[in-house]
């Protein structure tokens, strides 16, 4: 993925140069964008000879169900037109790492047996801020196999408290 994240980089860098007045809304509508480019079936569409840098970027506005910004709109059509719409989630990610770092927070990832949700959700964010040290953007995803328990994810750091990683911790205690 190393060629991706290549081709992203200068995209997210003028973005984020350019939208420095305001990059929490400007994340906001990337993110979505993002989610909408990595569908098989717009790459799919994106791709055919066929189809004009106006029909994916009007299919893009209908699926967001809002329309652009005129920076948004200039970003996705310059995109579109030097062929780039698969890398829009790299591009997206590569922004959002750019603002955390300017802001000094970071990503978190919590992989929970069970769904969390409000005040249960503010008290884990809350120690996790706490032991991290720092701001965190928190979002959560549900993984039956923990059996109980949390594992976050934090850039390149994991904490473990499921009891499925205590019932290897066990397992690999009892074989020695």
């Amino acid at each position: 993925m190393a060629e991706l994240a290549t081709i992203a980089r200068p995209y997210a860098d003028a973005l984020f140069k350019s939208s420095a007045s305001d990059h929490a809304s400007t994340l906001q509508w990337l993110d979505r964008m993002a989610a909408i480019a990595g569908d098989p079936d717009l790459l799919h569409f994106a791709d055919n000879p066929k189809s004009t840098v106006d029909q994916v970027l009007g299919l893009v506005e209908g699926v967001m169900q809002e329309p652009l910004s005129a920076v948004a709109r200039q970003f996705l059509r310059t995109v579109l037109e030097n062929g780039r719409l698969s890398a829009l989630p790299e591009m997206a990610a590569q922004f959002r790492a750019r603002t955390n770092a300017e802001s000094g927070a970071s990503d978190a990832t919590i992989y929970s047996a069970f769904p969390m949700e409000g005040a249960v959700l503010d008290e884990v964010t809350q120690s996790l801020e706490k032991r991290f040290g720092r701001k965190l953007f928190v979002s959560v995803q549900l993984q039956p196999e923990l059996i109980g328990g949390i594992r976050v994810l934090v850039g390149d750091e994991v904490l473990d408290t499921s009891v499925k990683a205590r019932l290897e911790q066990m397992k690999v205690a009892l074989a020695a």
